[in-house]
């Protein structure tokens, strides 16, 4: 198998940062549920399918006494992030070729282990192998990330897959069969009238795809294999090997069919008390095309709660921003993603101020408790409904961890170097809470390059001019206040 030339050789599969994956979201998913994970300034994290390390790295970089090994069976992509790794002057990362059905114990143990975007897209043995590789290798109070396509959601999916791959057969060169694939169901969806069920369906996938690259399309609905799962069915999998169902890595949606109260009622008198099944019922009214399960050995207790004693073990953020409220003593927060909570209750409102006045920086429950009890939210079963209520809609985020980040911008302000090295490559960078924050403006590029740490705002400010001759010296000053103060934010600037 490790003989032949992978296709993620001969085509490039996007590579980036997924938030999801970072021990420090695993760390404070298992810690809500009663778990006692290692901590992520002291772990051993092992990706397995990891390209060009575009995950792995920003985290080695992040969590430096911290050890992370990854590998893939593409050559060129591991190539690449070798010498990634080589400028950076990292040692606590090691990524290698390797193949999955060949690694094992000689790997050692591992606090938390990531596969995304592989269970789906490889056949059976693989995909056996990859479990087994968590129960064999994950400690025993670990969490093991894995992503895959899901039912019923995954049948839209492989049914455009069916035809792309048909109308495809007979074209050899990649970027040829994308270019005729998207052609076919756009013809397949043209020919029906509008309003048809079919059509809605149909343009619902061809509008997900054109959000998409061709390279990821390419591997992804031309690829080889295709196996979506009913979640019990990944269950029922992973417990052959040791293992049992977490939870997933993020808390569900507002607007999720768990929330409505009719239906949770309805799916429990279907299923009983059965988590799994419950869950299941859920899958098939939220349409689930994608998961990311995390697991843990069968033998840990799992809370399904969320207790406060829990909370308590981790730290909070938010990215909301204040406003006044219509009703007095109100305040309205917004958060980026455009949720909006007007609220007038104390507790609350003193939380995400503080949280606001702290942004981006992790602030612990114990040491908010005293300002949060005094404003009428004490840390009971209550409380922690309450911070749950603010954490399904994105208002706030659970943290096992504190990154490295800026206390302020400085008088040379310093950009981490993980970051100026995406920004070298690509319009987008990952910032030290591992999400991607764009630069798709060159000024905003261009000053992220200049923030290594040896300029101070006159510095910076003369580079800028000479970067860009024919801007204005006043609009590029006011572009590199907004921009330090954007990348602060973005948490980008390290300490």
């Amino acid at each position: 198998m490790h003989n032949e030339q992978s296709p993620y050789d001969a085509v490039a599969y996007p590579s980036y940062s997924y938030p999801d994956t970072h021990p420090n979201r695993l760390a404070a998913m298992a810690t809500l549920h009663g778990l006692s994970p290692a901590p992520v300034e002291h772990c051993r994290v092992l990706e397995v399918a990891c390209n060009e390390g575009a995950n792995l790295i920003p985290m080695a970089y992040a969590i430096p006494q911290s050890e992370f090994v990854g590998f893939d069976l593409a050559r060129v992509p591991v190539e690449r992030g070798q010498q990634r790794i080589r400028e950076l002057g990292l040692t606590n990362i090691r990524i290698f070729e390797g193949d999955l059905l060949d690694v094992g114990a000689e790997l050692g143990q591992f606090d938390y282990i990531l596969a995304h975007g592989l269970y789906a897209w490889v056949s059976e043995p693989v995909r056996d192998r990859l479990l087994a590789i968590c129960g064999q290798l994950l400690t025993p109070n670990g969490a093991a990330f894995v992503s895959y396509d899901a039912l019923p959601g995954g049948h839209l999916r492989k049914m455009t897959r069916e035809m792309m791959l048909f109308g495809t057969k007979d074209i050899a060169g990649p970027q040829e069969r994308v270019i005729e694939a998207r052609a076919l169901l756009q013809l397949v969806l043209e020919a029906r009238p509008e309003g048809d069920a079919y059509r809605l369906l149909l343009a619902k996938q061809v509008e997900s795809m054109e959000k998409r690259s061709a390279q990821s399309i390419y591997h992804d609905e031309l690829g080889q294999q295709y196996h979506p799962v009913l979640f019990t069915e990944f269950v029922q999998h992973a417990s052959r090997h040791g293992l049992q169902y977490l939870s997933e890595a993020s808390l569900p949606p507002p607007n999720d069919p768990g929330s409505q109260p009719d239906f949770k009622r309805a799916a429990e008198s279907a299923v009983g008390s059965d988590v799994l099944k419950q869950e299941q019922m859920m899958d098939f009214a939220r349409m689930r095309v994608f998961r990311e399960t995390l697991l843990c050995r069968a033998e840990c207790a799992v809370r399904r709660d969320f207790a406060a004693q829990d909370m308590r073990r981790l730290l909070l953020t938010s990215q909301a921003v204040s406003s006044p409220g219509q009703a007095a003593g109100a305040k309205v927060f917004t958060s980026p993603s455009g949720v909006k909570l007007e609220t007038n209750h104390t507790g609350v409102i003193a939380l995400l101020e503080m949280l606001e006045a702290a942004s981006p920086h992790a602030l612990g429950l114990e040491e908010l408790e005293p300002q949060l009890v005094e404003a009428g939210l004490s840390l009971d079963a209550e409380g922690a409904a309450v911070l749950m209520q603010l954490a399904v809609p994105r208002l706030i985020t659970f943290h096992a961890w504190k990154a490295p980040l800026a206390q302020e911008i400085s008088v040379r302000p310093r950009a981490s170097a993980i970051s100026r090295q995406d920004a070298a490559l690509r319009p987008y960078a990952t910032t030290l809470l591992h999400a991607t924050s764009s630069l798709s403006e060159p000024v905003a590029r261009r000053l992220l390059l200049l923030l290594d740490g040896t300029r101070d705002r006159a510095g910076l400010l003369e580079a800028m001019k000479a970067a860009f001759p024919d801007v204005p010296g006043e609009e590029l000053a006011t572009q590199l206040e907004r921009g330090l103060s954007v990348f602060y934010r973005a948490a980008l600037l390290e300490a």
